[in-house]
């Protein structure tokens, strides 16, 4: 698996992700459990999405190979 997911894109994968999560359980929902997929691909750092399309978001410096 090549990383194809940047320094900033992943800041906001794991904003997004908890963001997600406390609203879901503020509310009661299970739609709060959809915010642990932006935070897995966040860790990972690997996006299926990005490498179906053949999106990378990597820069030079933010991604290892």
């Amino acid at each position: 698996m090549k990383t194809n997911i940047g320094n900033a894109d992943r800041t906001i994968r794991v904003v997004a992700g908890l963001i997600i999560i406390g609203t879901g359980l503020y509310m009661s929902s299970w739609w709060g459990a959809i915010g642990v997929v932006p935070l897995v691909t966040a860790f990972l750092r690997w996006c299926p999405a990005y490498t179906l399309f053949g999106i990378s978001r990597c820069g030079t410096s933010s991604c290892k190979t």
